[in-house]
């Protein structure tokens, strides 16, 4: 029960961290440089998150840096569609059309 109550505890402080900023913070008051470093925000985070998937694999989840790689030849591909795009939908697509051609292929 105590590990319930701290879990809760602690999403309902998370969710109030957050929130306080959207209520109390008016986004015409963050200054300028405030504001452009927060559009980095979410594509940091999306890369800490799917990097380590896509360098680590394999059952004993050891790093490949190689060709031979199936989820980084994808990633490319993806990241390449990005570029271009500028479509998250359409890199989405295209990466895991890649990367289940490649797994497909090899």
């Amino acid at each position: 029960m105590n590990l319930w109550l701290t879990i809760v505890g602690m999403g309902l402080v998370t969710y109030a961290i957050r929130l306080s900023v959207l209520v109390f913070v008016s986004h015409t008051h963050l200054p300028g440089a405030v504001r452009d470093a927060l559009r980095f925000v979410m594509p940091a985070v999306l890369f800490a998150i799917i990097l380590p998937s896509v360098l680590y694999v394999g059952e004993d989840q050891s790093f490949e840096l190689t060709l031979g790689n199936q989820r980084l030849v994808a990633a490319c591909f993806a990241a390449t569609v990005a570029w271009f795009t500028k479509s998250v939908w359409l890199t989405v697509a295209t990466g895991m059309a890649a990367l289940w051609l490649l797994q497909w292929a090899w």
